[in-house]
C-alpha cells in the first residue's frame, strides 16, 4: 500500500476495509439497477474523497486517461462517419451477404467484431460495430440485445488474442517484455476455439429463433448500398483519417503513441475537414451536435469507477488477494497457474483488470527464482492474460467494451441493465475460461 497516497479515514477507519464495503455498495447499486450508473459511480467518487480514503489529487491520478481519451476520441470520429451513410452501406451489405437471415447476420457480426477487436482494440471495435448492428436490426424489425450481447463477448474474446486487443495484455506485454507475436503463437490458437463455441451458444440461446418477417428480409434484399451514402466528400474524408487512425493503432508501439492520443488526434483532423467549409456560427451547431453524441453517461461512470477501484488498489486489498492466491498455490507451477487463470477471471469480472493484472505482475515476477527463472514462469503470464481478459465478459462492469454497448443501447432506447447481462455473460464467461484451463493444462503442464 502507498501510504503517502491515502489520506486518513473519517473515524479513523481502515482504507482497506472501507474501500472494500464502497465498491461492494457501489455493486450493489449496479445490480439494483434503479439509479443511473453514472450517478452511482459519481457519489462513489465523491465518498472515496469526502472520506479521506484519497486526496483529490491522488483521486485524479486513478483515472485512467488513455481509456477516457480513447472513448472521446473515437465516439467523436463515429459520430462524424456516421453522417455520410457509411455505416449504413455496411450494414446493408452485410445483412445481404447473410442473406437477411437474422442468425446468419448475428454469426457475421460476432466473428468481425472478434477479428477486429484483435487488430484494433475492443471499444474501438464496439463504436464502430454497434452503429451497424442498429441498423441492420431496424431494418429487419428483430430485437437488436442478442446481437449487442455477442458482439460485447466477441470484442473481448477477440481482444485477447493479441497485443494490441485488451489493455491487460498491453500492460502485461510492456512490463514483461513479450512481442506481439508471443501473444498470436500462445492465445490465438485457444481464442479461436472459444470464440466458435461461444458463437455456437449464442445462436442456440438468440439465433435459432430470431426471424425476420419475408417482406422486411425481401425490402433488405432490395436495397441498393450505394444509395445510402449521403455525403460522398464527408465519406472519402471519414475513410481516410479511419484509415491513419487504424493503421496508427497497429504501429503504436513502435511510434511511442498512446490509443488516446491516436484517437484524440484522428477526431480533431476529422472535426477540422467536417467543418471547413462552414461559417463560423454555423461551425459551433456542427461542433455542439458532434460532442452531443458523445455517451457522457459512459465516460463520467468511468471516471468515478476509475476512482473507486483505485481506492480499492491503493487501500491495498488487491494486493493482500494476489498475495493470498500465491501463497495458497504451495509453489506448484501448473497449480499456481490455474489459480492465477480463475481468480483472475471472477476478479475481473467484478473490479476493473487494469489494476489486477498491475498488482499481479510484480508478484509473479518475484515468483521466478522458486521456479527458476523468468523463461520458467512464461505460462503464468498467457493465465493471468486468458483469465484478466475473458473475465471481463463476466458483468456488465468487467471490462470497458461492455459499458461502451451499454452506454450507446440506452441512448437508443434499448434496455441494458446489470443483471439482464450478468445472468447470461457470467455462465459463459465460465465456460470460456473452463476452455482456457484445458488449454493451459494440454500445451504448457
Amino acid at each position: 500500500m502507498n501510504a503517502h497516497a491515502v489520506s486518513q479515514p473519517i473515524f479513523g477507519l481502515s482504507p482497506m476495509w472501507l474501500s472494500a464495503v464502497l465498491l461492494g455498495a457501489v455493486y450493489a447499486a449496479l445490480i439494483w439497477d434503479k439509479i443511473n450508473r453514472a450517478i452511482v459511480a459519481l457519489l462513489g467518487l465523491s465518498v472515496v474523497i469526502l472520506s479521506g480514503l484519497l486526496s483529490q489529487d491522488e483521486a485524479v491520478k486513478g483515472i485512467d486517461t488513455n481509456t477516457i481519451g480513447l472513448l472521446t476520441g473515437m465516439m467523436i470520429l463515429v459520430s462524424i462517419s456516421r453522417r455520410s451513410g457509411m455505416f449504413e452501406y455496411v450494414a446493408v451489405v452485410a445483412a445481404q451477404l447473410a442473406k437477411a437471415h437474422p442468425a446468419g447476420i448475428l454469426l457475421l457480426l460476432s466473428l468481425a467484431t472478434a477479428i477486429l477487436s484483435a487488430l484494433l482494440d475492443n471499444v474501438t471495435t464496439v463504436l464502430l460495430i454497434v452503429p451497424v448492428t442498429l441498423h441492420i436490426t431496424r431494418e429487419l424489425e428483430i430485437p437488436p440485445y442478442p446481437f449487442l450481447f455477442a458482439e460485447i463477448l466477441a470484442s473481448n474474446i477477440g481482444g485477447t488474442a493479441t497485443l494490441i486487443g485488451d489493455p491487460p495484455n498491453i500492460l502485461i506485454g510492456s512490463l514483461v517484455g513479450l512481442s506481439f507475436n508471443s501473444f498470436i503463437v500462445h492465445l490465438a490458437p485457444v481464442i479461436v476455439i472459444i470464440m466458435l463455441v461461444q458463437a455456437a451458444i449464442t445462436h442456440l440461446v438468440w439465433g435459432r429463433a430470431m426471424k425476420a418477417s419475408p417482406g422486411h428480409r425481401a425490402k433488405v434484399m432490395t436495397m441498393q448500398p450505394a444509395e445510402t451514402i449521403k455525403d460522398m466528400t464527408l465519406l472519402k474524408q471519414a475513410l481516410c483519417v479511419l484509415t491513419v487512425v487504424i493503421t496508427a493503432f497497429i504501429f503504436a508501439r513502435p511510434l511511442h503513441l498512446e490509443p488516446a492520443t491516436i484517437a484524440i488526434a484522428g477526431a480533431a483532423v476529422l472535426m477540422f475537414l467536417d467543418n471547413w467549409q462552414h461559417h463560423t456560427d454555423t461551425q459551433a451547431v456542427n461542433v455542439h451536435r458532434t460532442f452531443s453524441d458523445i455517451e457522457w453517461i459512459t465516460i463520467f461512470f468511468f471516471a468515478g469507477l476509475f476512482v473507486i477501484v483505485h481506492s480499492v488498489e491503493v487501500g491495498g486489498l488487491l494486493n493482500l488477494l494476489a498475495q493470498g492466491l500465491v501463497a495458497a498455490t504451495g509453489g506448484n507451477l501448473p497449480r499456481t497457474g490455474f489459480a492465477v487463470l480463475w481468480a483472475s477471471a471472477v476478479l475481473s469480472a467484478i473490479v476493473d483488470n487494469i489494476p489486477f493484472v498491475a498488482t499481479m505482475i510484480p508478484l509473479i515476477k518475484s515468483m521466478a527464482p522458486a521456479f527458476g527463472g523468468p523463461d520458467k514462469i512464461e505460462p503464468l503470464w498467457w493465465c493471468l492474460s486468458l483469465g484478466a481478459c475473458l473475465g471481463g465478459n463476466g458483468t456488465l462492469i468487467g471490462a470497458s467494451a461492455n459499458l461502451t454497448v451499454a452506454g450507446i443501447a440506452e441512448r437508443n432506447g434499448i434496455g441494458f441493465s446489470f443483471w439482464t447481462y450478468t445472468k447470461f455473460a457470467f455462465p459463459m464467461m465460465l465456460v470460456s475460461v473452463a476452455i482456457a484451463h484445458l488449454y493451459v493444462w494440454w500445451r504448457y503442464f
